[in-house]
């Protein structure tokens, strides 16, 4: 994958937020477009209900993709695992990552979709998610 965005458009679309070790190493999306970093602030506003990370830098979030629509609003489309198929918000994460999404300015269609492949597994955790829960790999 080739990264389209550098450090500095991030910095200027999350502001002082912006952490690298808070990003995860593999997901993927549109970071170019100025809905990105909204989006990705409303995805950190959600945790996993049995780890107290936040469903972003666990690296649940696989891909993000913004794009424009006809109507002037931008559609997020959201491919997303969970940590086991056996997670006890299965049946409610998508609707938890949709109602934090489609509140936003400029958001019209908000698609999530829980994929398996690639299994998750903590090497898709950002370094921030590794030190809140003291795995140190």
């Amino acid at each position: 994958m080739e990264q389209v965005a550098d450090e500095q458009m991030v910095r200027n679309a999350f502001g002082d937020d912006y952490d690298e070790l808070a990003e995860p190493p593999r997901t993927e999306g549109s970071r170019e477009h100025p809905l990105w970093g909204a989006v990705i602030k409303a995805l950190r506003e959600i945790y996993d209900p049995e780890i107290p990370v936040n469903i972003y830098e666990l690296g649940l979030i696989y891909s993000v993709h913004i794009t424009d629509a006809e109507d002037g609003t931008s559609d997020v489309d959201v491919k997303m695992t969970l940590t086991s198929p056996g997670c006890p918000v299965a049946q409610e994460m998508p609707g938890m990552v949709q109602s934090a999404i489609f509140p936003l300015t400029g958001v019209g269609q908000v698609d999530v979709e829980i994929i398996w492949e690639p299994a998750w597994d903590p090497s898709f955790m950002a370094e921030t998610a590794k030190l809140q829960l003291n795995m140190f790999m």
